[in-house]
Order: structure tokens, then C-alpha cells, then sequence
């Protein structure tokens, strides 16, 4: 038997498995339905108002096409992943719940290492009176008549949204789309994508100061905020777009939860 034609049989490596369209997919499509039918069972009336900012912004752009359509943006995102398996699909790797479980795993663990950077971030930004924070969408409704259990829910909820669509715009929007115009233009891709990153971190960090429910301007939570943004893009880089989405996802729960 030849070993490179078993070697193809069996697929890629699992960290290379891992940026694969195809386990991307089926790692994501939970969250996704997760998220979205917990708006509406959690939100009724008022599901729209559950929403993160990222959600809410790239709804807003595709609203400007006239295209509302609630299942829109969700739908949108497992096109494009269901199109790259398409162009991929002989190459797609094998043990999808092995690869799943080894997304899940490393999400917690990027998350966890975030968090305690963020932790031991707070020393400082306690001295200064500083409370950093992932603001909540839940603060839009009146979550008085919810039992602990159901605001609770509720917000691990909006925080796996953050993490699913803030991953779309800032790694997979803006991010993948800064490099791709750089390159389009002769930049080398060792200046590209190192712009990328910085450019999408500080729209990252930026973010999350603009709205009603944005946190005040501060240079050293904007710094942090910075810092985190690098972290998400080097995932995205380096891990793919799955482990990127669960980190985060996974981070925003630890941190809008204060556990710990």
C-alpha cells in the first residue's frame, strides 16, 4: 500500500483538521441555533433587543439591502461555510466528533487564558477604579420578573452571540477582508497580515465603547480591549475560525458571569 495515498485517505493532521470548513461547521452549527433559538424563546416580542452589538450592526448593513429576514445572518454564515466545503470537500477530514471535542477543548482553554490575563489585568484597573466588563444586551429588556436561572441564561446566551458574530466581523469580515485587498495590491503578505491584525484589534477594542450599552472611554480598559483583539485574530490566524468563536464565546461567559 502506498502511505501518501493512506495518508490522504485519512485526511489532515487534527491541527489542521481544525481549520477545515467541514469541522468548522458542525462545531459552530450548536452555537448557532443555540443562540438564535434562545433569543426568540428568551426575548418574544422583544427578541431583537437581545441581540450583541455585532449582530445587530451586520443586521443593520444587510437591512440597508433590504434583506431582514431573521434567519438571514445565521443562514449566511453556514452558506459560506457550506462553500468552502464544497471546494474542500475531497480533502475534508474524518472523526468529526474527535476533532469537535478537541475544538471544544482548546476554546476552553484559550478562554481560560485569557481570562487570567484579564485577572491579572484587573490589579491595575482596580487602582483606578476601573470595572471591566462585557456589556449585555439583556439590559435592554426588564429581566425583573426572571427567576436568577433565566437572566442567567439569558446572558450566557447574548455572550455566545458576541462570540459567534464578533468573530464574524472583526476576524472573518474585516480582518480576512483587510488582508485580502492588501495582497490584491501587491502588499507582501508578511506586512499584510500583520496590519490586519492591528487594524481589526483596534476596531475590536473600539467597538466596544460606541452604542447605548458600550462601556465609557478609558485608555487602559481600550488597551486591554486592544490586546484582546490580537489574541481573537492570532487565533483566527492560527486555529481557525471555530476554536476563534468558542474562545471567545467561552471568555465572554467567564468574564460577563464574574465567575471567579
Amino acid at each position: 500500500m502506498n502511505p501518501s495515498n493512506e495518508l490522504d485517505r485519512r485526511g489532515p493532521g487534527y491541527f489542521s483538521a481544525t481549520r477545515h470548513a467541514w469541522p468548522t461547521l458542525l462545531f459552530l452549527l450548536p452555537l448557532l441555533i443555540a443562540y438564535e433559538g434562545g433569543v426568540f424563546w428568551l426575548g418574544g416580542a422583544n427578541a431583537e433587543s437581545l441581540r450583541n452589538g455585532a449582530d445587530a450592526w451586520l443586521r443593520w448593513g444587510l437591512e440597508a439591502f433590504g434583506l431582514k429576514h431573521f434567519l438571514l445572518m445565521p443562514g449566511l454564515v453556514v452558506v459560506w461555510l457550506l462553500i468552502k466545503c464544497g471546494f474542500t470537500w475531497s480533502d475534508r477530514p474524518t472523526g468529526g466528533v474527535g476533532i469537535g471535542l478537541g475544538m471544544a477543548l482548546e476554546s476552553v482553554v484559550f478562554a481560560l487564558g485569557l481570562w487570567s490575563i484579564s485577572r491579572n489585568f484587573g490589579p491595575l484597573l482596580d487602582h483606578f477604579g476601573i470595572i471591566l466588563q462585557v456589556p449585555s444586551p439583556v439590559n435592554a429588556l426588564d429581566p425583573s420578573g426572571w427567576t436568577p436561572a433565566q437572566q442567567a441564561t439569558a446572558r450566557i446566551i447574548t455572550f455566545v452571540g458576541a462570540g459567534i458574530y464578533e468573530e464574524v466581523l472583526f476576524r472573518l469580515v474585516i480582518f480576512s477582508g483587510l488582508v485580502a485587498v492588501m495582497r490584491m495590491i501587491l502588499i507582501p503578505k508578511l506586512i499584510a497580515v500583520p496590519i490586519g491584525l492591528i487594524a481589526s484589534a483596534l476596531l475590536f477594542a473600539a467597538a466596544h465603547h460606541i452604542g447605548a450599552y458600550g462601556e465609557p472611554m478609558d485608555a487602559f480598559v481600550f488597551l486591554f480591549r486592544v490586546a484582546a483583539g490580537l489574541y481573537f485574530a492570532l487565533l483566527y490566524q492560527f486555529r481557525g475560525f471555530g476554536v476563534a468563536v468558542g474562545a471567545h464565546a467561552g471568555y465572554d461567559v467567564l468574564v460577563g458571569l464574574n465567575i471567579g
